[in-house]
């Protein structure tokens, strides 16, 4: 059965934090964008917290969790709630912790930022931006997510053409984390540490302040270049992402119709049934990435931000937006049977499973690469667009996909694993036992303390007893 918590224990335990119980408000913070994938969308509908505290200091952090852990209360970080995958959803009840109050930028120096949780990565950008400086590398979703949110939920983005994955060394510099103990501790991590904490959905540390690396601010150009095939644009994508010399943030391919069908703004830029480079390029560049361009006769620079008039780039959203998940965004807008998958497309030999793969499935599964930097080399990761059916039929795609030598990152899975690698992360397992060792963050993200025992092989996904007794309790 579904445990109820000693709410009101717990509020006199924390004092003047800010609380929220109203249950619509409540719900509503209880969730991310969980519902780009059929199956997260019925499998967490009927999740929420108890109560959302929204806390304004790290002494505000420790005493809910203190209290919490005294009452034996789960406790959910969140941050922005841009997530896809449930990352924040509090899975049994319980305290939903908001960091988006916490969002100073508190120090600026050269190559690093250091911040609160919540600040927004837009608003880091903006503060860095005064000394020439950027982050390295923001999701699609730069104009609403949080810095740790992106830390500890997403794997890279825009930017990572140059700088690879959030996890790789380097990309994140510090992470100031509270644990979930009687007596909360500070811990500091730097180093091959962090790999305890990123992308660990909050399940073993509250992340509390975030030091991140900056590099060379540039007003980059917003270039779109068009093809006839989707191979061609690929191909194009993978020799421009290999030109060392001509620096770019992003470089992006959707294929036809995608663009002209969903990129609604851009509509009037995009020929029907057209596939497209989408790409962000250094003003400096502009003539050297032109100059590569030219040879390629099927080549069409459909848009160049540069050249543009500023009446018409008014009416535009940045090209980041049109790439990563917001592809499948603009898409679910369009059509809403659209889902999506996450792959990672093997370095040597990409462009020939990708065209395989992209034949074999035809208009069920629509192209979306991402060029991403990977052991130093250039190499595709892949968000295409599926038409949803059934849940049989999106495993079966799956299982295809791997047959033929992709690797699949299941975004339709909640937890850590499966989601991921499919094996236990023993990094994270230990560091969780040291730092919650109640199992009270954000539990049921993390099958190797839920089941040790689970059998990846079988091809089933974990239900957490938790969130069934949960979704039975809703269900009356």
């Amino acid at each position: 059965m579904s445990r109820t918590y000693d709410i009101a224990g717990l509020r006199a335990l924390v004092g003047p934090v800010k609380w929220e119980d109203n249950p619509i408000l409540v719900r509503q913070k209880s969730r991310d964008f969980y519902w780009y994938s059929p199956v997260l969308k019925r499998e967490l509908e009927a999740v929420t917290a108890d109560v959302v505290v929204t806390p304004t200091s790290e002494a505000e952090v420790r005493a809910v969790l203190a209290a919490a852990y005294q009452l034996e209360i789960p406790v959910t970080p969140r941050g922005a709630g841009t997530g896809n995958y449930g990352q924040a959803m509090p899975l049994t009840g319980g305290v939903l912790i908001n960091l988006a109050e916490m969002n100073k930028v508190k120090s600026i120096e050269r190559g690093r930022v250091v911040c609160e949780p919540g600040a927004l990565i837009i608003d880091v950008d903006k503060a860095a931006e005064a000394s020439g400086q950027e982050l390295r590398m923001h999701p699609s979703t730069r104009g609403t997510a949080s810095v740790a949110g992106f830390v500890a939920g997403g794997s890279g983005g825009v930017g990572s053409i140059n700088w690879g994955g959030l996890r790789d060394f380097g990309n994140v510099l510090r992470l100031r984390i509270m644990t979930m103990e009687a007596a909360p501790r500070a811990l500091e991590l730097t180093g091959e540490d962090l790999h305890k904490a990123v992308h660990a959905y909050g399940t073993n540390g509250i992340i509390t302040e975030v030091e991140m690396p900056l590099t060379a601010h540039y007003d980059w150009a917003d270039v779109i270049v068009g093809f006839d095939s989707f191979d061609a644009a690929a191909a194009y994508a993978l020799a421009l992402g290999e030109q060392d010399g001509i620096l770019k943030k992003l470089v992006t391919v959707v294929a036809g119709p995608t663009p002209h069908d969903c990129f609604l703004r851009h509509r009037a830029l995009i020929p029907p049934g057209a596939s497209v480079v989408i790409l962000m390029i250094a003003p400096h560049s502009l003539d050297a990435f032109e100059a590569f361009t030219r040879p390629y006769r099927d080549a069409r620079i459909l848009l160049d931000s540069s050249h543009a008039a500023p009446e018409m780039l008014a009416g535009l959203p940045p090209n980041y937006e049109l790439t990563w998940n917001h592809t499948t965004l603009r898409a679910l807008r369009v059509d809403p049977r659209v889902t999506y998958l996450q792959v990672r497309y093997p370095t040597d030999g990409g462009l020939k499973l990708i065209k395989r793969i992209h034949d074999h499935h035809g208009p069920e599964v629509r192209g979306h690469l991402e060029l991403i930097r990977f052991n130093g080399r250039i190499a595709f990761a892949g968000l295409p667009l599926v038409v949803f059916t059934t849940e049989a039929r999106l495993q079966e795609i799956i299982a295809e996909h791997e047959a033929m030598g992709a690797m699949i990152f299941n975004p339709h899975r909640y937890t850590l694993e499966e989601g991921g690698m499919k094996q236990t992360d023993a990094i994270q397992l230990a560091f969780k036992r040291e730092t919650d060792p109640r199992g009270l963050l954000n539990p049921g993200k993390m099958i190797a303390w839920e089941n040790p025992e689970f059998d990846f092989a079988t091809g089933k996904n974990f239900l957490f007893p938790g969130l069934e007794a949960r979704a039975r309790a809703a269900q009356g």
